[in-house]
């Protein structure tokens, strides 16, 4: 009589493939916050930055154009590629910054003429999230005494708008 062996069978069995998921989706679980908390502060560390560059585009363009002053808004701080400097675009910021959007935020600038003053003698550069709490929590301005200022935001907040609402802002730490 022949000793009949069972065939090896190859392969995983259902129990080892669930507790496999299982691990991976507590990994994952473990993972993905830490992950969206990294990612919104290297937006919020990008909007910061960005602020300071329009601060510094509001400079250049005062210096350049002295008949207007600061920038009247964001659109005049760039320009399309190839850009030919003008009032109206001046080619000194980046233009996807110009644009107003950039590493999920939203972006505001714009020069106000005061006390009857017939060109900007102040201005504002404020952002946003985009979308509160994905891609940032924070807002950001800067007015023409280059203090950086944050506030924590909340949902459906627009950038600072004026120099009024910029200062009421605390400085950056």
């Amino acid at each position: 009589m022949q000793n009949a062996k069972m065939p090896h069978q190859n392969g995983f069995s259902l129990i080892e493939l669930l507790i496999v998921v299982s691990i991976l989706l507590v990994i994952a679980a473990l993972a993905i916050p830490n992950l969206m908390r990294a990612r919104i502060a290297a937006n919020e560390s990008s909007a910061a930055g960005s602020i300071r560059q329009i601060a510094t585009a509001e400079v250049g363009y005062h210096t350049s154009y002295p008949q207007v002053g600061y920038a009247p808004n964001l659109i005049s701080l760039g320009g399309a590629v190839p850009c030919t400097p003008s009032a109206a675009t001046a080619c000194i910021l980046d233009d996807n910054l110009s644009a107003g959007q950039k590493s999920g935020y939203q972006f505001f600038a714009a020069g106000f003429a005061s006390g009857g003053a017939l060109t900007n003698t102040d201005y504002v550069g404020g952002s946003a999230p985009l979308t509160f709490n994905l891609s940032g929590v924070r807002n950001f301005c800067i007015v023409s005494d280059g203090v950086l200022r944050v506030n924590p935001g909340a949902p459906g907040t627009p950038p600072a708008g004026t120099v009024p609402i910029c200062l009421a802002y605390p400085p950056s730490q």
